[in-house]
């Protein structure tokens, strides 16, 4: 809460310790307003000044501190180095990111102060920052294996928490969930967090992601059976829709072939029981660390496909106008039954994953045969002056 100045800093960090606190965190992040005076976000935008700051508070306390970081830098990796040289025993990642909230239809501001409707930028916090928040502390974990780290930003539910602790975090700090319900959720995150050591030793869990079986084949909610007259799977709209009811209802009385009509499948999952001892929090800490990395390292070789399941499908074409408009028109639309197929274009972008309403409908699984790029027109040879047997001019 000081400006890049020592003795407040040593005088506010002294006052804390005698007041009984057992630890620091060092506001070097605020961007709301404190920038413009020379604090919060102005000492922590610059290594050389975290490094001071934390040289300060470490020759005046003997409890524990930790830096909180801010996000709006190029490479808050070079922020947390500097904390650590300067001797704090942590740090937190991160603190909000700053934004502009929002804009009337008239060009007023939310929120608007005075009766000039004035506002500024202000620091934005809960889920919409959960991705930098995770990238930041997966960035530091990798840089600095040993050091303690804070998450916080966007950590509402136990399955989040969970994620930060994964990405090297040892503390999960919760804010905007506290505000958005109350002081319960804790309790919630608790329980939860149990429930996902429990689940991560269980067998027969096959499907299963956190406390979320298996998705079912289904429509609405509702299973439902496979159905195709030839090649073709029936969908679920229109004329298509008497169809299937009259194929269901007849299968109900009549012996049909499997691959006309198969069962629906079941909606209940297999308990996942535990086999053993349940793990412990301190067993997460830091476990998908070693799959996160640069671009360069990741194979490029092991590419997959799109698989769309057209009995989950509701005929929307959101894949299929995604991968046209932004992809690499990779899906093609059939103009009468509405249902998607994806052809050997498919570079496995998972953009079509991304835009689909329906959880699991689509999913990416190995290709089958090699990629090739298809980069448009195929490149002319040159020949003894020639294009393609065409002249080849020089440019005036």
């Amino acid at each position: 809460m000081c400006s890049y100045d020592e003795a407040d800093w040593t005088e506010l960090a002294k006052r804390s310790e005698a007041a009984g606190a057992h630890a620091l965190e060092l506001n070097l992040s605020c961007p709301h307003g404190m920038g413009e005076r020379g604090m919060g976000l102005a000492c922590g935008q610059k290594p050389e000044l975290v490094r001071d700051i934390c040289r300060w508070v470490r020759a005046a306390v003997k409890i524990p501190f930790f830096a909180k970081l801010t996000p709006n830098v190029t490479d808050i990796v070079d922020i947390a180095r500097a904390a650590k040289e300067g001797g704090a025993d942590g740090v937190t990642a991160t603190n909000t990111v700053s934004g502009l909230m929002g804009l009337r239809a008239d060009g007023s501001a939310w929120p608007a102060v005075g009766q000039e409707k004035r506002t500024t930028y202000g620091g934005v916090s809960g889920n919409a920052i959960r991705p930098i928040a995770l990238r930041a502390v997966s960035a530091i974990r990798k840089a600095f294996p040993d050091l303690p780290i804070l998450a916080t930003g966007g950590i509402d539910s136990a399955e989040t928490a969970l994620q930060f602790l994964q990405a090297g975090a040892q503390v999960a700090q919760i804010g905007s969930a506290v505000q958005n319900q109350d002081f319960t959720v804790i309790q919630d995150y608790i329980t939860g967090l149990k429930a996902l050591l429990y689940l991560d030793n269980a067998k027969e869990k096959d499907g299963w992601d956190g406390q979320s079986p298996p998705t079912f084949k289904h429509q609405k909610g509702k299973p439902v059976p496979h159905v195709q007259i030839g090649d073709e799977t029936v969908p679920f709209f229109g004329n298509y829709k008497t169809i299937r009811e009259e194929i269901t209802a007849d299968a109900k009385v009549h012996e049909t072939e499997p691959q006309t009509l198969a069962p629906p499948p079941t909606t209940k999952s297999k308990r996942a029981a535990n086999s053993g001892p349940v793990a412990s929090l301190e067993s997460f800490v830091g476990r998908a660390v070693p799959q996160i990395g640069a671009y360069s390292e990741l194979n490029n070789k092991q590419q997959v496909i799109a698989l769309v399941d057209e009995d989950m499908c509701i005929n929307c074409g959101k894949c299929y106008m995604a991968c046209n408009d932004s992809g690499y028109q990779a899906i093609t639309f059939d103009p009468n039954t509405h249902l998607p197929h994806v052809t050997e274009d498919c570079t496995g972008c998972t953009l079509c994953v991304s835009v689909c309403p329906i959880i699991d409908c689509i999913t990416m699984i190995k290709r089958p045969t090699p990629y090739k790029p298809k980069r448009g027109i195929a490149i002319r040879e040159e020949h003894d002056g020639t294009l393609d047997g065409h002249l080849s001019l020089p440019c005036q």
